[in-house]
This record gives structure tokens, C-alpha cells and sequence, in this order.
């Protein structure tokens, strides 16, 4: 079995505007990476930092089309570290708004590759959520969001 999953969502807001609230660490961490910020521009051949801590390397980045990064999988207690790749496409739909599909592939198909597989899936679905409720009306939706960011943790986990 393969671990790997697709979600999607329509932002009412043109492909331009979308792109740069991924690509530009300003908008970025207004509604999503809030919790420490992303430390530069999503550029190709750049690593860049998500949560103060989390190192994104960014392979492809076509404007207004396409992101593709790699990122560190949480990997079982004495297993090799490895990553997995995530894949942003961006379609610009016929009423002007945008269509975002969020990728990711690449966990080890085990128990812990399951569950970080499942616990991404749920990430990349509230962070569009995000998107849409920040580019659409200016609202946080992230904010207050996960308990353990209220003391300044991340949400790595999900909540018992």
C-alpha cells in the first residue's frame, strides 16, 4: 500500500494573490505558519524555515503553477530519518478563483508512516481552510486553533 493522499480547495481570489500567500513569508505566517514564521520566500534551490524549526527545501517553484518541497517525516524510534514531498498546484478557474491541490508522498509504509500520513492529510485540509477564510475575509482561523500553540508549542501531535 501505498501512503499518499490528495485534498483540494477553491479560493475565490485570483491564481496571483493565492500563489503569494504561499510563496511569500509575510502572508504565509499570517494564517497558517504562525506559530515562529517562515524565515525567507519560497524560492527553488532554497531551504527555508517553517515554526522556527522545521526545514522546508524547496526543488520547484513555477509561478503561479506549481510548488514542489521536501520536508522531514517523523520516523519511528530507530529508523533512518527520510522525508516526503509535497506538491502545491494552483489552477485558475473560469469565475476567477483558484483551485489548490496539495499533494504529499513518500512515508515509509509502516505503522508511524500511516499515522504521519493521516496527520498531514488533516494539516494540509485545515491549512486550506485557513487560506480561504485569510484570503477571502482576513480572518486567522489558525489562531486559538491547537491548544498546544497557546503556550507556544507546535501542533505536532493531534490533541488526546
Amino acid at each position: 500500500m501505498t501512503l499518499e493522499f490528495r485534498v483540494n480547495g477553491r479560493i475565490a481570489r485570483p491564481v496571483d494573490q493565492v500563489f503569494d500567500a504561499v510563496v511569500n513569508p509575510d502572508q504565509l505566517s499570517r494564517y497558517f505558519v504562525t506559530l515562529g514564521g517562515v524565515s525567507a520566500p519560497l524560492v527553488a534551490g532554497t531551504t527555508v524555515t517553517w515554526w522556527g524549526e522545521v526545514p522546508v527545501e524547496v526543488e520547484a517553484v513555477e509561478p503561479n503553477e506549481r510548488i514542489v518541497f521536501r520536508w522531514d517525516a517523523k520516523a519511528a524510534e530507530g529508523e533512518a530519518p527520510y522525508r516526503t514531498t509535497v506538491e502545491m498546484r494552483f489552477k485558475s478557474l473560469d469565475d476567477g478563483a483558484t483551485m489548490v491541490t496539495i499533494a504529499e508522498t513518500g512515508w515509509r509504509e509502516n505503522e508511524q508512516g500511516q499515522k504521519s500520513s493521516y496527520m498531514n492529510c488533516e494539516g494540509w485540509s485545515q491549512m486550506l481552510a485557513c487560506m480561504k477564510a485569510w484570503l477571502e475575509y482576513g480572518i486567522n482561523l489558525r489562531d486559538g486553533y491547537y491548544v498546544s500553540e497557546l503556550s507556544g508549542n507546535p501542533a505536532l501531535e493531534p490533541q488526546a
